[in-house]
């Protein structure tokens, strides 16, 4: 009974210390990134202190849920510093109880937050991403100022025995509404038959319906029409699932969008890293608690060692960058995805718990 109610204390105390730590990230990036915000787009027709205020809070999700991992670190380490601090701790080890009872409410503090942005931050940071990006698109379209993004790629279709190479400047609807679009038609020899400029083209059921297009054909004057339709195979689910980006899905859609892409031939490795990612969430929290308990755990009488905290932040930042590092590689197909998310988290929570038994029980 007494160690029940211990537990559910040191629980509160990690999970009202996650709170405020998520309240001060927050307003952090908040304020960040509405600074960049503001110097990025201010100069837009469509910009606006309101809208800018709501985009920043719309893309706020995706960064903090970059953030905490580092968030658990910190967290693991002020309350367990804290506890220390009040002798709490001692009189917890003078009663019996070893590190590994004590500890389970900080694992399942960190597990359930672990589960808290895999099915609820993850979803909000996917939507916001997605209404950011298209609220950009807006701006940008009704400026005349687009700029070329390294994330939209060309597509290519074959249809009538005709190629063509079609590209925007940007794009909406997951990619099925294309604004200012350049088409560029080519014969069975490889010759330039055609260019068409429209400003937007959207796919519809087995044709692309242009507007406002400006034509151009070798040895013609360009010609302008108000619309025009160009037969094509693609399917909205190809586009849609060539131009997504893992951070714009859900994880409750990964699974989906993972077979949708095989179906159509094309490279999952990006969604399947993505979708581990966020299943290893849990376990990766776990593992940065354990790294702030081997810092944190030792008596001090009236301040903890600065280097030993420091030794705790470097090896919760090394961690952090080496599964980046390796989720690259599991995105690009030269380490398989499972391997590539949970290889480096249950070596984290291996060698946590490895320096914790030393530390305790020799």
């Amino acid at each position: 009974m007494i160690f029940n109610t211990l537990s559910r204390y040191f629980l509160s105390r990690y999970l009202i210390t996650m709170v405020w730590f998520l309240l001060g990230v927050s307003g952090i990036i908040f304020l960040a990134d509405f600074s960049e915000t503001a110097r990025r787009l201010s100069g837009l027709p469509g910009y606006s202190v309101p809208a800018a205020l709501g985009l920043t809070a719309l893309r706020l999700p995706l960064i903090l849920q970059q953030t905490i991992p580092f968030i658990a670190l910190f967290v693991g380490m002020t309350t367990l510093i804290s506890l220390n601090r009040r002798y709490e701790l001692v009189v917890t080890r003078a009663a019996g109880i070893s590190v590994w009872q004590f500890m389970t409410p900080f694992i399942i503090g960190a597990a359930l937050m672990g589960v808290a942005t895999m099915t609820v931050v993850n979803p909000l940071a996917a939507w916001g991403q997605r209404q950011s990006l298209t609220m950009e698109a807006g701006w940008r379209n009704t400026g005349g100022n687009v700029h070329q993004s390294d994330m939209i790629p060309w597509l290519r279709q074959t249809s009538a025995g005709q190629d063509t190479i079609i590209g925007s400047k940007s794009f909406e609807d997951g990619g099925t509404l294309l604004n200012d679009a350049v088409l560029i038609h080519f014969d069975t020899d490889g010759n330039i038959t055609m260019r068409q400029d429209a400003r937007t083209a959207k796919l519809e059921d087995g044709y692309w319906n242009l507007t406002d297009v400006y034509q151009t054909q070798p040895g013609q004057i360009p010609s302008f029409l108000q619309s025009a339709k160009i037969s094509t195979n693609l399917r909205q689910e190809y586009v849609q699932e060539r131009m997504s980006q893992p951070e714009t899905v859900a994880f409750f859609d990964i699974s989906r969008k993972i077979e949708i892409a095989r179906s159509f031939g094309l490279s999952s490795k990006a969604l399947e890293t993505q979708y581990h990612f966020m299943l290893s969430m849990p376990l990766l929290l776990v593992a940065m608690t354990l790294i702030a308990a081997t810092v944190s755990l030792k008596f001090s009488r009236f301040a903890q060692s600065r280097s030993v905290i420091l030794g705790g932040i470097v090896s919760g930042f090394v961690l952090y960058v080496i599964t980046v590092l390796v989720r690259a590689f599991g995105s690009s197909g030269v380490i398989p995805p499972f391997v590539a998310v949970w290889v480096p988290v249950i070596v984290a929570v291996a060698l946590g718990a490895t320096v914790l038994l030393h530390q305790e029980d020799g």
